[in-house]
């Protein structure tokens, strides 16, 4: 039978393919939606449909068609139709971060470039400004983004990593004689991008895991295979390495395995001069044969006197001294989170409305959720217009009064609605809306979404500049990166993070899989600095809230504790900040 996995990627095709040929983003989301579903359900698509065919969130009668026709004979008409129709050169110039359909498009018919080599070496010979609609820094930031991407190495983002590894996972969970697996490396740690997948078994039978491991249907093949080592390649390319260990090897195996590189030469270190040895078989007295007994990694910490680091941390930016000192941060948990301050609903681009937003976000425990739709120079995302946001704000004026008390108390449904906006910063850093209009709303994020190509010092400016109207009091996906599609804008962000100290402004980690913006790097300094975190999702449908998961790891990342994260605090502590936070700004 046909994976979930696979019968995925046939819809991530078609969504990149629509995108191509220029579809509305709704159709193209109704796949990326579909796929997303797909994947994360543990019984076969085409069973769970049959039984019940209204079953997976996204997956209707259309839809299902198609599953039948993959599970029935392996292929999808209307994926060859699309690819038909796109030629190979469009595919290949679209790998290259920034250029979208619509470049793409007009540099394979201008110039007849027929992929990124081509693309960079067009851009060096200053063929690209000859084009309409394009120019030097064009040229210059076309360049800048292929080095980034060459840059990478192959990596791949988190959420795309992340699903396939849990299903590795839980497939040797239950082979016969497994008793420990995990996985490790950099996607145990949490990294943005992860290079392969590590993974480390344990139990009285390395065999069965072995054969449990070869016959996992994510494979497209096996590449290696021995007693306690086997190499794996996904059908999207990416190679997963197993280690089979005995089970008094196993912490020692996995913290080894988990690294970083970095972070294990200085724990190493650091046993040495306590008489210690540590490597991936165990933790030894020095110069003698003798292991000491570790059934846990908070045990080998223990041994070296430290307390327990969790993996987020592990990448030697202090965390070895602030351990043996006990001065660890108390990392945020997923469970700290009280609600999310950016959504968006079928106002906009979203798909839900903003009743059934709210009711996904009560269900998962949130006690407020502000509507941010997007305003009205964001055309392509059905931005509001300055009257249609006030219609809105009644809307959510009249959902409050109908669940009870607006005076910071929650309602009989159990979530506060709150009405905000997520506004455009122009290219002279002026706002979407007036003031006027800025003032009457509960929370306003504003962010970046066009002008990208602006100079270092423009696109500082325009932050900043919204930074210091006091209506503003969320920046949205600070540098506008996308994982593996596009770098960010070229910005400041030391400046941009001193400036939101002075001002008082939140930085956003926007938790969007493809976005994680801050980067934990940049929330770390913000932090340093003194600058609330708002962890939010950007959602555009229920199922999306469920994304803040991916915004926790950045923030375990950066050292983030519960205090540093604006949506942490209570909804009547959270509106008294942002009144305070109005009240002071630009003082």
């Amino acid at each position: 039978m046909i994976s979930n996995r696979a019968i995925a990627a046939y819809f991530e095709q078609i969504a990149d393919l629509l995108e191509l040929l220029g579809e509305n983003q709704f159709k193209v989301r109704a796949y990326t939606r579909a796929a997303e579903a797909l994947t994360a359900l543990a019984e076969p698509a085409i069973e769970v449909l049959e039984q019940d065919p209204k079953s997976i969130p996204g997956v209707g009668e259309a839809l299902l068609s198609k599953i039948r026709e993959i599970s029935t004979t392996g292929r999808l008409e209307y994926l060859e139709k699309l690819r038909s129709q796109v030629p190979a050169a469009i595919l290949a110039l679209t790998a290259a971060p920034g250029i979208g359909p619509k470049a793409a498009w007009k540099l394979h018919e201008a110039l007849g470039i027929q992929d990124v080599a081509e693309l960079a070496e067009a851009a060096r010979a200053h063929r690209i400004r000859a084009v309409p609609g394009f120019g030097a820094k064009t040229e210059a930031n076309i360049i800048r983004a292929i080095r980034a991407m060459q840059s990478t190495g192959g990596r791949h983002p988190l959420y795309s990593v992340i699903p396939l590894a849990e299903r590795i996972v839980a497939d040797l969970a239950a082979a016969a004689g497994v008793e420990r697996v995990s996985i490790a490396g950099s996607l145990r740690r949490r990294r943005d991008t992860v290079g392969d997948i590590d993974v480390v078994a344990a139990g009285s039978d390395g065999g069965s895991a072995m054969k449990a491991f070869a016959s996992i249907d994510v494979f497209r093949e096996i590449t290696a295979m021995g007693e306690t080592k086997a190499t794996g390649v996904t059908e999207k390319g990416i190679s997963c390495d197993l280690r089979v260990v005995s089970l008094e090897e196993y912490a020692s195996a996995l913290h080894h395995l988990t690294g970083s590189k970095e972070h294990n030469v200085r724990l190493r270190g650091v046993a040495g001069r306590r008489g210690l040895k540590i490597n991936e078989y165990g933790v030894f007295r020095d110069g003698v044969a003798e292991r000491l007994p570790v059934e846990s990694e908070e045990e080998l910490y223990a041994l070296l006197e430290m307390d327990y680091i969790p993996p987020e941390l592990r990448e030697d930016r202090g965390e070895i001294e602030a351990a043996a000192s006990h001065a660890l941060p108390h990392l945020i948990e997923r469970s700290s989170i009280r609600g999310d301050l950016h959504a968006h609903t079928s106002w906009s681009d979203g798909v839900a409305s903003i009743s059934e937003m709210a009711e996904a976000a009560r269900s998962m425990g949130h006690e407020y959720l502000a509507i941010t739709d997007h305003s009205h120079s964001l055309g392509v995302a059905h931005g509001l217009a300055g009257e249609r946001l006030l219609e809105q704000l009644d809307e959510v004026r009249r959902m409050d009064r109908r669940a009870g008390d607006r005076a910071g108390q929650q309602g009989s449904g159990g979530i506060r609605v709150l009405a905000g906006t997520e506004v455009d910063i122009l290219k002279d850093g002026g706002l979407d809306f007036s003031d006027e209009i800025l003032s009457q709303l509960d929370v306003v994020i504003a962010s970046i979404h066009s002008g990208f190509q602006q100079d270092r010092d423009t696109i500082t400016r325009r932050i900043i500049r919204a930074m210091n109207n006091p209506n503003v009091d969320i920046i949205a996906h600070p540098t506008g990166r996308l994982l593996g599609k596009r770098p960010g804008y070229d910005v400041d962000m030391d400046a941009i993070i001193r400036e939101a100290a002075a001002t008082g402004a939140a930085l956003e980690i926007n938790s969007y899989p493809d976005r994680l913006d801050l980067s934990d790097e940049h929330a770390k300094a913000a932090r340093d600095a003194g600058v609330m975190i708002s962890i939010d999702t950007d959602s555009h449908s229920p199922d999306e809230l469920r994304n803040i998961e991916y915004g926790v790891w950045v923030g375990r990342r950066a050292w983030l504790e519960p205090r540093n994260v604006l949506n942490t605090l209570s909804c009547p502590d959270l509106l008294a900040w942002l009144s305070s936070h109005r009240s002071t700004s630009g003082q």
